[in-house]
């Protein structure tokens, strides 16, 4: 039976869950989803069962201890993304990762089922953080981002030593490989992964890696690319291999640009080329590189427009 008025209890302190707009979404849940899966409770004063759902799910995003984060959103007051997701019923969930919609449910769930959720929409970032092993990882990910691809891949492998199942130190490997242009090493240790872990989302962010990295041994004279999409800007192909030839070049910025551009005029060209090629272009760079934050930023709003 629904329940007329009253509130859904307030969220504990902290940032772990928070209330969201329609003002604040894409900084909450599209630009927040880039480093931590963020999950979306469509919810309202009058719904009954958004009172059972809620503290249920609170309760469950607390336990997973910050490798997941919750944002409330009130679709009375905040109808604007509810409507762009198409949520026809509350309650609804929606679990964001790296600025996409990857999982959902509708109406109210067992506690068992919500902690399976949770737990499945957690594993996208690599689960909570694990003490010791987790700051010696930060720490080879320093040493890859100063240049050090030797010393973090000496760090990485102790590291792997010690817990062969890893899957941020597995992925840290390969980006070392890879920072030291031994593409075939890179590829033999990526395959080579346990199979627990071979579908995680850093194994895969690497494989794109992989992949984008041996479409730059191909790609094409930047000028010679550049006067191709100048003399017809509807020549796809040739923008899709101009954005890989100056990613190549070390020009993240203008590759992001002309992905975008070519996903604006056809975003279904050669099965969605565009956005694949972003999100590989993506998975090179820092989560909040800036490159990363605005072209994410850009994508979604083209998305959800």
């Amino acid at each position: 039976m629904i329940e007329l008025g009253g509130t859904q209890p307030a969220a504990p302190a902290g940032d772990l869950i928070i209330d969201g707009t329609d003002d604040t979404f894409m900084q909450d849940v599209i630009e927040a989803s880039q480093t931590t899966p963020i999950i979306v409770d469509f919810w309202a004063t009058w719904c009954g069962p958004c009172k059972t759902l809620g503290p249920a799910i609170e309760a469950s995003v607390t336990k997973a201890g910050g490798a997941v984060k919750l944002v409330k959103i009130d679709v009375d007051a905040n109808p604007g993304y509810a409507g762009q997701l198409r949520v026809q019923s509350i309650p609804t969930v929606y679990a964001f990762w790296q600025g996409q919609p990857v999982d959902g449910f509708q109406g109210a769930l067992p506690p068992s089922e919500i902690d399976a959720f949770v737990e499945k929409i957690a594993a996208l970032g690599g689960g909570a953080p694990d003490g010791g092993l987790a700051d010696a990882i930060e720490a080879a990910e320093a040493m890859l981002a100063e240049g050090a691809a030797a010393d973090a891949a000496e760090t990485f492998a102790a590291i792997l030593q010690e817990d062969p199942a890893n899957a941020p130190a597995y992925a840290g490997l390969i980006k070392a490989y890879i920072a030291l242009d031994d593409l075939d090493q890179a590829e033999t240790i990526l395959n080579g992964a346990p199979a627990e872990i071979s579908t995680d989302p850093a194994l895969e962010a690497v494989a794109s890696q992989i992949a984008l990295a041996k479409e730059a041994a191909n790609a094409g004279p930047v000028a010679e690319l550049q006067a191709a999409v100048e003399a017809n800007p509807d020549d796809h192909q040739a923008r899709l291999d101009l954005a890989t030839a100056l990613h190549a070049n070390g020009n993240a910025e203008a590759a992001v640009d002309h992905l975008l551009d070519l996903f604006r005029r056809d975003r279904e060209w050669n099965e969605g080329a565009a956005k694949t090629q972003l999100f590989k272009v993506f998975d090179t760079l820092q989560p909040n590189d800036p490159v990363v934050l605005n072209g994410r930023r850009k994508l979604s709003s083209m998305i959800f427009a």
